[in-house]
């Protein structure tokens, strides 16, 4: 392969902007400070610490005041605990906690940053009664903490779980009573626009736009949320005629308009109508970001043109461009959708070797190429070395790998894969906990079950009706009662304090064993 050999610096992992174009509402690394080796290990303690703590049996505020010293709580320690605390998926009240403790007890300022994690973790754990307390007592406390980014939280996960009354509700509140004193824009009217995108819920975001621009004056930036959203649904035709309707409303497009309209196409396959608007763009004098080359490069593997993908990313150079973990890992993708396994980790290796590094995109996309071509010893070696490397990887990269060992029969990784999350302070997504429960007990070892189980209940997180209804059958069958109770006991007491919800991410609202 023709790679680039060109030494780079380190760079922190920047998310391509197609992906997450004014939708991004999480966490980006670039934002995050670097702590030393020492706050990094005081930052694992107090992690594992609030997450392994027994909820709701003590008050977790005591426990904090007990290990975590006053001279710890600075933005950065606080901004890093709450950030592994949302990748951990703790339960939100400890957070909510751990947030208040330090507006209680450090003598910084806090950051705008460790306010919207902590709200963050509570709208998608739906504590919203919780969330909407903390923005009123911002409001009141350090008003200067309310920003774009925490409306855009809160909104996005309000269109998610209810209403589209409620979110325009939830919109008017904010500008009445959360943000007051404060006028409204285009910013603002953006921000309602991408809550409704997000979701992809384009019936509502036109209805928004058509009901309220004659109040907000539109930017580009509004019309490019808006084919976004578009974009997401998956609809190319939706996509050119809002392009036409953009221009005919006299908008200019930029770059970013580009790069949502090539990924559209790229995404359906029509890698040469990808090519046909890089040609249009850079007749227009827009030159191609970054973004535009990754974009095609993705768009290039998914027609299985992995000619044209090595051209594009040997290209980035001579367009005076500096690659990013993004651009490989879409070059990394395109290998793999031509089942070369093989040269993708040979370029797995070289963005080491770059000190491009590995984020959790690379390592699922070398995950999936080695499950459907090196069988069960290439997902092993790939995942062994992930752990030697002490390297968490996202929700869905976990549930992946669980569903891969359970289907392959390989218990011990599964067990293996729980046990490393829960020694570094996570706590496992609830469907990696289905798959495992129902792998261990389809063999047999219904009291790991159980023991796995109680560990994901002990730390605040519910589990799904279907594990408890096995977990009830197998335990039933071999005549432990007393492990039974024990089991619905805190499964109950668990959801005294648990919100009411509608979905898989927190389980069941009410039990009635």
């Amino acid at each position: 392969m023709l790679l680039l050999r060109t030494k780079r610096s380190n760079q922190p992992y920047q998310i391509p902007q197609k992906l997450t174009l004014f939708l991004n509402i999480a966490f980006k690394s670039s934002g995050q400070s670097h702590p030393s080796l020492e706050i990094k290990s005081e930052i694992d303690r107090v992690t594992r610490i609030i997450n392994d703590h027994p909820f709701p049996d003590h008050p977790l505020h005591s426990t904090l005041i007990q290990h975590v010293p006053k001279h710890l709580l600075s933005n950065t320690f606080v901004e890093n605990v709450l950030g592994r605390l949302f990748a951990a998926h703790s339960n939100g009240f400890k957070a909510f906690e751990f947030f208040k403790f330090s507006l209680q007890h450090s003598e910084f300022c806090p950051s705008s940053d460790a306010f919207e994690k902590t709200l963050h973790i509570l709208t998608r754990m739906r504590y919203f009664d919780k969330a909407w307390e903390l923005m009123e007592e911002i409001q009141q406390t350090h008003p200067s903490l309310l920003t774009l980014k925490s409306m855009s939280i809160m909104l996005s996960r309000i269109a998610k779980f209810q209403s589209y009354e409620d979110t325009l509700e939830a919109f008017g509140r904010m500008e009445k009573n959360v943000f007051f004193g404060r006028e409204f824009g285009a910013n603002e009217f953006n921000v309602l626009l991408r809550a409704f995108c997000t979701q992809r819920q384009m019936k509502e975001a036109r209805s928004v736009f058509h009901k309220m621009h004659s109040r907000f004056s539109p930017n580009t930036k509004t019309m490019n949320i808006l084919l976004l959203g578009f974009k997401e649904s998956g609809d190319v035709t939706a996509v050119e005629l809002f392009y036409h309707e953009m221009i005919r409303r006299g908008f200019k497009p930029n770059s970013v308009t580009y790069n949502i309209r090539i990924d559209a196409y790229c995404k359906k396959g029509c890698f040469g109508d990808g090519l046909r608007l890089l040609e249009e763009m850079e007749k227009a004098n827009c030159p191609p970001t970054l973004e535009t080359i990754t974009t095609l490069i993705h768009g290039a593997g998914v027609a299985q043109n992995i000619s044209r993908a090595r051209e594009l990313f040997n290209e980035i150079s001579i367009r005076n461009l500096q690659p990013d973990i993004g651009v490989y890992n879409a070059f990394m993708s395109s290998l793999i959708r031509s089942r070369e396994v093989q040269s993708a980790l040979m370029l797995m290796d070289e963005m080491e070797e770059e000190g491009i590094g590995h984020d959790s995109m690379t390592y699922h996309t070398m995950f999936r190429g080695l499950m459907r071509s090196n069988g069960i010893e290439g997902v092993s070696e790939l995942y062994h070395k992930m752990i030697r490397r002490n390297f968490v990887p996202k929700t869905r990269t976990i549930v992946m790998l669980m569903k891969w060992f359970c289907q392959n029969q390989q218990l011990d990784l599964s067990l293996d894969l729980w046990g490393y999350l829960i020694d570094r302070g996570y706590c496992p997504h609830g469907h990696a906990l289905d798959l495992l429960v129902t792998g261990l007990c389809s063999h047999g070892k219904v009291k790991e079950a159980v023991e796995c189980a109680k560990q994901t209940l002990e730390r605040g997180r519910p589990m799904s009706e279907g594990v408890f209804r096995m977990l009830e059958r197998y335990l039933v069958e071999a005549g432990e009662g007393e492990m039974l109770w024990k089991l619905d006991q805190m499964i109950k007491k668990l959801h005294t304090v648990l919100p009411p919800s509608r979905g898989h991410a927190i389980g069941l609202a009410t039990q009635t064993w």
